[in-house]
């Protein structure tokens, strides 16, 4: 991809401070984009703020990156964050939701205060943001923002995680909030493909603070611990900006995995076998049924980190 893809693009970063995030904001103003990289600096349960890290990475980047440091887990944060990057460059043709955090519990020991801290910041901050940059990316639509007769810049990409497709143990509020960004991902995709922004899931696989933070339950999590920290987040990075380039203007809805130079892509919940109940059924008859048609198709409880527990190619 040529250095300057995304030249005269405007991008919003969360969580693009460290880490994956990071490695996002950096790919794309080496692409040519301007970037507005939000990350309040806090530790990875949502503690301790640190505007100064964000500071920091946007003064290697003069006049391409300004850092803004407010809790983007409010409509006004993700308002005002809007506003900055429309005011300072013109614009809003990317949107990059990286920000999380994470405070593990299993069901019958996780607190409710922890729940809604982590749906707030995974999920709710998300759409908020959506909500503010897609009000913008549809006008820019109807006047034509860009050197095409129409737009086509458009891009949103929400950093999901296996964990909201597989599941994991003790990341009830995890897994659930980044399961609730695949069906925000989804219809985000399908309400803005008239005004030609795409929307997409990616999966990322690589050494940052969350893999960090693994506690292994068996030797097979430890394994794959021990793996994912080879795993370097450029490649995430790079794929993020293909999607974000004019080669990818017609993918949309999709949901991918980014593993080293692995590419997935992962299939969406369809209905794969069907019955036609009888009213005369009893619950005995319902439940032969069932199994004669559905048991071969049936999901295990897999864990993502069981999922993924093979060696990287990096």
């Amino acid at each position: 991809m040529s250095r300057q893809m995304l030249q005269d693009r405007v991008a919003i970063v969360t969580g693009g401070a460290r880490g994956i995030g990071k490695e996002i904001c950096k790919t794309l103003l080496d692409n040519g984009a301007s970037v507005v990289c939000a990350d309040n600096g806090v530790n990875i349960d949502g503690t301790a703020e640190d505007p100064s890290i964000t500071k920091t990475f946007c003064k290697d980047y003069p006049d391409k990156a300004l850092a803004f440091t407010d809790d983007v887990s409010s409509s006004t944060a993700s308002k005002k964050l809007v506003n900055l990057a429309q005011e300072s460059f013109g614009g809003i043709d990317i949107v990059v939701n990286c920000a999380a955090i994470l405070r593990d519990g299993l069901v019958f020991k996780g607190s409710p205060e922890n729940w809604d801290m982590v749906l707030k910041n995974n999920l709710s901050a998300t759409f908020y943001l959506i909500n503010a940059a897609t009000q913008i990316m549809r006008e820019q639509f109807k006047n034509g923002r860009g050197p095409a007769e129409t737009y086509s810049w458009g891009r949103i990409v929400n950093i999901g995680s296996t964990a909201g497709l597989y599941g994991n143990f003790g990341q009830a509020n995890y897994g659930s909030a980044k399961a609730g960004l695949f069906g925000l991902t989804r219809i985000t995709a399908m309400e803005m493909v008239r005004s030609n922004v795409t929307c997409n899931y990616l999966a990322p696989f690589a050494h940052s603070r969350v893999t960090d933070m693994i506690e292994p339950a068996n030797e097979e999590q430890a394994e794959y611990k021990n793996r994912a920290l080879k795993v370097k987040p450029h490649h995430v990075a790079r794929f993020v900006s293909y999607l974000c380039s004019d080669y990818a203007k017609d993918i949309t809805g999709q949901v991918f995995g980014v593993r080293g130079r692995e590419i997935f892509l992962f299939s969406q919940p369809r209905p794969i076998s069907t019955i036609i109940s009888d009213e005369n059924w009893d619950d005995r008859e319902l439940g032969e049924n069932i199994l004669r048609e559905f048991d071969e198709y049936f999901s295990d409880l897999k864990t993502d980190l069981e999922a993924f527990n093979s060696d990287p190619i990096i």
